[in-house]
């Protein structure tokens, strides 16, 4: 009766009986557009994503130590690069996904007027939140905005760090820091009693946050897990990711075969 039922489910719902998981490591301020993603891609075709969530580098010793994930997204290109190279992931199959943007945040709607800048040298402050930059892409962007404006100096000695932008942003939600350095998707849906008030740091004050996806070696063998790389690259998935704030370049519509 189950070999009846599961032929009928694969001529009529083929997804059902051809469903299979996807184990997928998340750069922090990808989360929330990568759950978005997951569902949408698991009723496209019956695959479910299973989403673990850290920083670049955090997930990047974990896939070095054997961890089972399929894909990375990681929050910059040289991580999926070095996975390459060090036979963990997939030679061709790294592409850039989204681009992200950095702002300054404070959960105070009335703190952050005008020019990031401006706001910290007003040095009318205690602490300011970043990620790690030895382990965060978002942390690092944020050390190179500091550099660009000479103000590393003298901000330095008022940051908290956390392990990722995720933690950083938590750091100021929870007033430990009335300023910090986060990723603009992590503010751009906040419900309006919690949207506080941000500016968005010049992208010349910082190298390009390219974030790339790649396919790792645990998931050559998974169908599932390199369409859903495919389906990162589609015009809806491009949709949900430009809506949380992320630029979306042209490589990742690039003509080269999906991993």
């Amino acid at each position: 009766m189950a070999l009846w039922l599961c032929l009928f489910l694969a001529l009529f719902l083929p997804s059902l009986c051809l469903a299979a998981d996807v184990y997928a490591a998340v750069a922090a301020n990808f989360l929330e557009p990568a759950r978005v993603l997951a569902v949408a891609f698991q009723h496209r075709s019956g695959h479910v994503v299973h989403l673990s969530s850290g920083s670049t580098a955090g997930l990047y010793a974990q896939i070095s130590h054997g961890a089972p994930f399929d894909v990375l997204l990681a929050a910059d290109e040289r991580t999926p690069a070095w996975l390459v190279e060090e036979g963990w992931a997939r030679e061709g199959s790294r592409f850039t996904y989204a681009v992200g943007t950095l702002v300054m945040w404070s959960a105070d709607a009335a703190r952050i007027r005008g020019a990031c800048q401006a706001v910290l040298r007003a040095a009318d402050y205690r602490h300011v939140a970043i990620a790690n930059p030895a382990v965060a892409p978002y942390g690092a962007a944020a050390k190179g905005a500091l550099q660009s404006w000479g103000l590393w100096a003298s901000v330095e000695p008022r940051l908290l760090r956390g392990e990722s932008v995720a933690q950083a942003f938590q750091f100021v939600a929870t007033g430990n820091a009335e300023l910090g350095f986060v990723a603009g998707s992590q503010v751009v849906r906040l419900p309006k009693g919690q949207a506080g008030s941000l500016c968005i740091v010049d992208r010349a004050a910082y190298p390009p946050l390219r974030q790339q996806a790649v396919l790792l070696k645990h998931g050559e063998g998974n169908a599932a897990a390199r369409a859903f790389l495919a389906y990162l690259r589609s015009g809806n998935a491009r949709m949900v990711i430009a809506g949380f704030g992320y630029s979306v370049t042209d490589e990742s519509q690039s003509k080269r075969r999906p991993p």
